[in-house]
């Protein structure tokens, strides 16, 4: 050190390395600053260019395809819900203003989705319904659904639209493609999604679509129909990323079905699938079973070139029923547009309506489930009532409509229910949704197990008999259908008869019974009556004529 003169400051001197080595360190502490700040520039303007990760409809990711070994997927946790524009709502309020289509509420009708195509259903619509159904799944806690179609010419592109729809939401989705209804269902049970949709028109008009929707084992009907609705009209609806993937599962449902309904016996079996989507499968169904099977249209054509595939009308059935006899067939067996619903005829031709199926179905499973509950809806015949009731079994009458009887089914745990449209529905050895394929095979087992080796004619003709028309449709427009049935619920006049308003009115006499209901899948009135005679029926029919008439005197009834 040393003293400045005149001061009392001494300066101290250290070795020129050992300066050297202390400035080093602020100036590597600077440098590695300046590099930081550098890198975190460059990564932020990068981030900025690169696009978003986020759900839009009409980006649809690549399919990732199952194989046969895949199909049981683990359970995943739910998507992160992104909520664009309301963060700080909770997820059940969540909104995304995805809205560009004007969706009629006239589309949502009592058990499922259904309109016609190009007025009422388009590609956008079917994208919003896709992000609405989305939402609702995993609204329930639901992060994965399956998809399927039937073979209508506007299934393929609605499915597609419905798909990007549903993946927007966060939702994944398993596509299985062109297939019955029923398939939809399996899958969704075989797969553990408890979620499906179908994009179907069923047995309606060639011009008409629409989705067939279950979430959490549960078909939508009612007011979880109109909360699809609610969900677009109010843009609550859920935005992510869902992934999609692939799977056939035709190879899986005939199997389970083989396991299921072994047939202790080769039957001659003719199908009239009506060129819808159930001949697909059917065929390959009834010969894995070991049927020699005689087919009708079941090149599926969406066209349906040949007649409609609806077996409720008796005009579908002639084309089975001629096969069945030149062919001196065992039994014909018919199906509608997406096979969820079954027509069949015996030996002879002659058509065995569902509620005589369910007859000898339900007298089958109550020798084994004495007790059970047997569901049927208000068109079916009052004969059953007497089968289920002296085989002891719970009869229960419950309004039409196939997500309608399937909660019934549900909450008074029935081993079968059915409706005379065709739907059946098995919980005996079977998941409990309407299945016209396993039903017909079903039906096929009672008659190879027969223990007096009887055919299908005989069979049937053991059962108590009764006289009946096919279901009457009468054209009204909806509304219209609306304020008559208003009216006549009011003011019909039946002294003698027991009036039940479950469903429309049925008037249930001691020699038969009437019913007039307003159709909740195409606009117009149903009606169908039953007696023990030809001279009853028609004292019935005259008695519905008169009171309708007087409700709205221009009605056309040639019945």
């Amino acid at each position: 050190t040393q003293a400045l003169p005149g001061a009392y400051w001494r300066l101290a001197f250290w070795p020129a390395e050992g300066v050297a080595k202390t400035a080093a360190w602020p100036a590597l502490l600077m440098l590695a600053i300046v590099v930081c700040a550098l890198c975190w520039l460059v990564i932020n303007r990068f981030s900025t260019l690169k696009p978003k990760k986020q759900a839009q409809i009409g980006a649809r990711p690549r399919p990732v395809e199952y194989t046969e070994n895949e199909v049981n997927i683990d359970n995943t946790p739910p998507p992160a819900v992104i909520r664009a524009a309301a963060p700080k709502v909770s997820k059940t309020e969540s909104v995304d203003r995805v809205r560009p289509v004007d969706i009629k509420p006239v589309i949502f009708k009592a058990y499922d989705i259904r309109g016609i195509v190009g007025t009422q259903l388009s590609e956008p619509i079917m994208r919003v319904l896709g992000l609405a159904i989305g939402t609702e799944a995993q609204h329930q806690e639901q992060t994965r659904i399956i998809v399927g179609r039937d073979g209508r010419l506007s299934s393929e592109s609605f499915s597609d639209a419905l798909i990007e729809g549903i993946l927007a939401s966060g939702c994944d989705v398993t596509d299985i493609g062109a297939v019955p209804t029923p398939l939809v269902y399996f899958a969704s049970q075989h797969m553990r999604t408890h979620c499906g949709v179908v994009v179907t028109g069923s047995h309606n008009p060639q011009g008409y679509n629409g989705l067939k929707i279950v979430i959490n084992d549960k078909t939508l009907s009612g007011d979880a129909i109109q909360g699809i609705y609610h969900r677009i009209q109010h843009s609550r609806l859920y935005s992510g990323e869902g992934q999609l993937r692939q799977a056939d599962i035709i190879a899986s449902y005939i199997e389970k079905v083989k396991q299921t309904v072994p047939l202790s016996r080769p039957l001659k079996v003719g199908v009239d699938c009506g060129n819808g989507i159930a001949g697909k499968v059917v065929p390959q169904l009834l010969t894995a079973l070991g049927c020699e099977v005689h087919e009708l249209f079941c090149k599926v054509d969406g066209h349906f070139p040949n007649h409609h595939p609806n077996p409720a009308q008796p005009q579908n059935m002639q084309d089975i029923s001629k096969l069945v006899r030149e062919k001196h067939l065992d039994i014909g067996l018919a199906f509608d547009g997406d096979g969820d619903r079954l027509g069949v005829v015996d030996g002879e031709g002659e058509i065995i309506w569902p509620d005589r199926l369910l007859m000898l179905f339900a007298s089958d499973i109550l020798k084994r489930h004495k007790g059970s509950t047997i569901v049927y809806d208000v068109k079916s015949t009052g004969l059953l009532r007497q089968v289920i009731t002296k085989a002891g079994g719970k009869a229960m009458m419950c309004a039409s409509g196939h997500s309608l009887i399937r909660a019934e089914m549900l909450k008074h745990e029935a081993k079968l229910a059915g409706e005379l449209s065709g739907h059946i529905f098995f919980a005996d050895n079977w998941y409990g949704f309407d299945d016209a394929l396993f039903a017909a095979c079903r039906l096929l087992a009672l008659i190879a197990d027969d223990p007096q080796r009887r055919g299908a004619t005989e069979i049937f003709a053991a059962q108590p008999q009764s006289v009946s028309t096919p279901e009457i449709l009468i054209d009204l427009d909806t509304a219209e259908c609306r304020r008559f049935m208003t009216q006549f619920t009011q003011n019909a006049q039946f002294d003698d008869g027991e009036v039940i308003t479950i469903d429309g009115v049925r008037v249930n006499f001691s020699n038969g019974w009437g019913l007039v209901r307003a159709s909740n899948t195409v606009p117009g009135l149903t009606l169908r009556f039953e007696a023990e005679t030809e001279e009853d029926l028609e004292q019935i029919k005259q008695q519905f004529i008169q009171q309708m008439l007087q409700v709205k005197p221009n009605l056309s009834l040639n019945f």
